[in-house]
């Protein structure tokens, strides 16, 4: 085997797979996440959480959305994180964005009552929120905007939130290259016809050349 086909050695430290894609974090907040791994790990031997079961998949995937994420994101925004799982975006835009007020919400509810386990054991400002996001909009909760990230289709997500725009100002979709399908079927339903959708970001997924988009979705103006 030749140093060109040799596999490259997988990160042993979160500090070690950060630098490895050259992603700087203050020291406080790598040794939060580094807890937020382990913790959600093994939460993930019990229950099914997540497949990024090792740091350079946690970088390379779950960093990587939740930085691009965040640079779309303005201080002092509600935003909630939809279906959130093991906690991803949520947990990791409230560690590195403490700017703005995070809340994660889980209709499972074992992994709502693990997310609120992870988030009480991070000591982090986190709201968890047990429920399906369009059932906690129409009950009265209100955002600045809501995240979905390996929730649904786009077809999907608008049907079920088309009643509650009064109560959110816009939604963030991180989504591969299936975007440009899923836009083709929204539209063909109608379900676009009184929102804007913008492409807020395009970036690569470190190590496998994957494309992804940040799509914003608002009501049109006017």
């Amino acid at each position: 085997m030749t140093d060109e086909t040799a596999a490259i050695p997988t990160s042993t430290t979160l500090p070690e797979a950060l630098s490895r894609y050259a992603i700087s974090l203050p020291p406080e907040q790598v040794e939060v996440l580094d807890r937020y791994c382990k913790l959600l790990w093994d939460w993930n031997t019990k229950l099914n959480l997540t497949r990024h079961t090792d740091y350079d998949k946690f970088v390379t995937r779950d960093v990587v959305d939740s930085l691009e994420l965040s640079k779309c994101i303005q201080p002092e925004e509600d935003v909630l994180d939809v279906g959130t799982g093991g906690g991803v975006p949520g947990v990791i835009l409230a560690v590195t964005r403490p700017d703005v007020s995070v809340s994660l919400c889980e209709s499972v509810a074992k992994r709502a009552k693990v997310a609120e386990a992870i988030v009480r054991e991070l000591g982090i400002s986190c709201a968890v929120l047990h429920g399906r996001g369009e059932q906690l909009l129409g009950e009265g909760h209100t955002f600045d905007t809501l995240l979905f990230r390996a929730v649904a289709r786009m077809e999907k997500i608008l049907r079920w939130f088309e009643p509650h725009w009064g109560a959110m100002r816009r939604m963030l979709l991180v989504k591969g290259p299936s975007w440009l399908e899923e836009r083709k079927a929204s539209r063909e339903r109608g379900l676009l016809a009184r929102l804007d959708l913008r492409k807020l970001a395009t970036y690569t997924t470190p190590g496998t050349g994957a494309e992804n988009v940040i799509l914003q979705i608002s009501p049109k103006r006017g």
